[in-house]
């Protein structure tokens, strides 16, 4: 390494040797670009880029999704696992983060931060014994993390005029793409596309704004002068003040031609569609989930797009968080006896169909009792719906002929 490298990066507080952002280094980690992509872009920021609808959409979606999904805490004993209702996790992790927030705020709160820039931080209050009592969102742009050279690491939370130092133990941290210490600043990433954008929309909005391009070219066979054109203008925008059904009468063979989009304008169209399937890109969310389709009504392909979105794109992200908490929040004891899972079982809520399909396979194929479906499904609980059935035609081959229909007819019961 130079020594004008190590001096820049002393000074700088950021990395400028090789490696960019995805180099390793002590001290302050580095998540931006260290080259631009296209030089002379515009940076149009975290409150700019929430202006632009689609990243805006994207955000949303992917927030939305992860903290409608419900957080559990299990218990493993025996190879078997059981809802740790009464663990003071399960009351941090399910029913209440901090005294100011529900899981929903918190969690889309950490994955605004998670998406926009590459990471998320959340301060841990402990108790005497280290179990975690409370998990606080920190602003990813008001936290710096720094590689100490025992390489353990520190974070610097400025708020105020204050900096608070906590270390590891303290601080759950979300890391997206980057290189494992610490994630990558997607925005800074794909400023060329925003820049695009955001010059698109600008250049959309000049366009359609009020006294901007004509709408119509009035023609006349004769030449005038500049009096005389003045008059004509505000003679026919007379005319044209009113009803839109207002009939318009032209003399002296005046001819009124609407103008319509010239191929520039339509190019400009063209590209603002471009940039939202861009922008979708660096999301990972698909087009149709952010309205931008032409599809008029949900279909088959359309689930199997949701279906994708959800494999691909969400179950990635749970488990990311899911090891991070177990890595960050939980103590060495909870991890030997303890378990967190979102439950995917979720996104089945809003599809009864589906729903009641996948309940009647696994009770047909004694999965689970018909009273663990009740209870998922919130219904009470029924005398004789705790016992594990069968279909009697999911018996072994050495079991066929050797069984008889049961007194009630149900086919069930295995011949003595």
């Amino acid at each position: 390494m130079s020594l004008l490298n190590t001096v820049g990066a002393w000074f700088s507080g950021k990395w400028i040797g090789r490696g960019g952002a995805i180099g390793e280094t002590r001290g302050p980690q580095n998540s931006l670009p260290s080259t631009p992509l296209i030089s002379g872009l515009g940076n149009v920021g975290v409150d700019g880029a929430l202006q632009i609808s689609t990243i805006w959409a994207c955000i949303d979606r992917r927030a939305t999704t992860v903290a409608s999904l419900p957080l559990f805490v299990y218990e493993t004993r025996g190879g078997e696992k059981a809802l740790a209702r009464t663990s003071r996790l399960y009351q941090l992790l399910h029913e209440s983060p901090n005294s100011r927030m529900t899981p929903f705020e918190f969690w889309r709160a950490m994955m605004m931060n998670y998406d926009l820039r590459g990471r998320a931080y959340a301060r841990i209050e402990r108790d005497a014994a280290g179990e975690a009592l409370a998990l606080w969102p920190m602003p990813a742009d008001q936290v710096e993390s720094r590689v100490l050279p025992d390489g353990s690491m520190v974070y610097l939370y400025s708020f105020g005029n204050d900096i608070a130092v906590l270390d590891a133990a303290s601080v759950l941290h979300l890391k997206n793409l980057g290189n494992g210490t610490e994630g990558l600043a997607k925005l800074e990433f794909m400023r060329a596309t925003t820049d695009e954008v955001a010059k698109a929309q600008a250049a959309a909005s000049s366009l359609f704004a009020s006294g901007g391009k004509p709408t119509g070219i009035l023609m006349i066979d004769k030449l005038m002068n500049a009096e005389q054109r003045a008059l004509v203008k505000k003679n026919f925008l007379d005319m044209a003040e009113g009803s839109t059904a207002r009939l318009h009468v032209l003399e002296a063979n005046m001819k009124y031609e609407a103008l319509s989009l010239s191929p520039e304008q339509m190019q400009l169209l063209a590209t603002r569609k471009y940039g939202v399937e861009e922008l979708c890109r660096w999301f990972d969310v698909p087009p149709v989930l952010v309205h931008h389709s032409d599809v008029t009504a949900w279909g088959t392909g359309i689930e199997l797009i949701v279906q994708g979105f959800y494999t691909t794109s969400i179950r990635p992200t749970l488990i990311n968080i899911e090891q991070a908490l177990r890595k960050r929040v939980m103590t060495p004891r909870q991890r030997a006896s303890m378990a967190v899972e979102f439950s995917l079982d979720a996104l089945l809520r809003g599809n009864p169909k589906d729903r009641a399909e996948i309940n009647a396979k696994n009770v047909q194929n004694g999965l689970v009792t018909r009273a663990e479906v009740r209870q998922l499904e919130g219904w009470p609980y029924m005398p004789g719906t705790d016992v594990l059935t069968a279909q009697s035609n999911l018996a072994p081959l050495d079991m066929l002929g050797k069984i008889k229909p049961a007194s009630g007819g149900n086919g069930n019961n295995l011949a003595q």
